[in-house]
């Protein structure tokens, strides 16, 4: 990983490790975001009693770790394991697998221009890193055309391949809601009730996809950029429902489960 940061980390930081020693009553590990090493207490391992650190860590394993104490004096730094909650590991995790893709983006750029990725790395460095703490929540931002590489300082050819790279691979994630509307109806002319509600809810916008299953049920699937228009889109979508229903019929929708 080519990101470093310079300095001590802060208490309650919460870091990338890999264990590079086990030993009887601690484990020592390397700061994989600094240039510096601390030492995990068995005490901060695992709740409970341990007989065995081989059983819950391994030379060469990383581990995402909570900054205790830092004793300055001694250059010593005290890490835990067992004070990091799932949350928090999910998150670094996330923020190292998108840095990684940022620094990936870079190699691949770097060999295109048949220059030294370091060369390249502290170019973007000494510019992106005044205004944003990792590269890749610029390139997000590029991405969404919402930065300019070259209005940070990073110079014209390497901003132009970089910006081209960067919106092909970190395009905004799309957010789906999808479900299943079902339809029963009575009325006289329910075929015809239920055909306007469909186009009621077509219109609302064209992030909405219908497709018919069989029987007065439709699959519905809202593909949108961010949660909030989705949602609001499904609000909209369950008024025109709620409108259909009445003494002679019923209109559903049953939301799948996120993965």
């Amino acid at each position: 990983m080519l990101y470093k940061i310079e300095g001590l980390p802060e208490e309650d930081e919460i870091l990338l490790c890999k264990v590079t020693r086990i030993l009887p009553n601690s484990v020592f590990v390397e700061m994989l975001e600094y240039n510096d090493s601390g030492m995990i207490h068995i005490s901060e391992i695992a709740p409970g009693r341990i007989r065995n650190l081989r059983d819950h860590v391994s030379v060469g394993r990383q581990v995402v770790c909570k900054v205790l104490r830092i004793h300055r004096d001694r250059g010593h730094i005290d890490l835990s394991l067992r004070r990091v909650n799932s949350h928090q590991r999910r998150e670094k995790l996330d923020e190292i697998k998108q840095e990684l893709k940022a620094e990936s983006l870079i190699k691949a750029v770097a060999k295109r221009l048949n220059k030294p990725v370091l060369e390249i790395y502290k170019q973007l460095k000494q510019s992106i890193f005044n205004e944003y703490s990792h590269l890749y929540l610029c390139f997000q931002e590029v991405a969404t055309d919402e930065t300019d590489l070259e209005k940070l300082g990073v110079p014209k050819q390497l901003a132009e391949e970089l910006t081209s790279s960067i919106k092909d691979k970190f395009k905004p994630q799309k957010i789906k809601i999808q479900g299943e509307i079902t339809f029963k109806t009575y009325a006289t002319d329910g075929v015809g009730d239920i055909k306007l509600a469909l186009s009621e809810i077509k219109k609302i916008s064209d992030t909405i996809t219908l497709f018919y299953l069989g029987a007065g049920r439709f699959k519905m699937i809202i593909v949108d950029e961010d949660y909030k228009p989705a949602e609001k889109h499904l609000k909209l979508t369950l008024k025109i429902l709620e409108k259909f229903t009445d003494k002679l019929a019923t209109a559903t929708f049953d939301r799948e489960k996120s993965e």
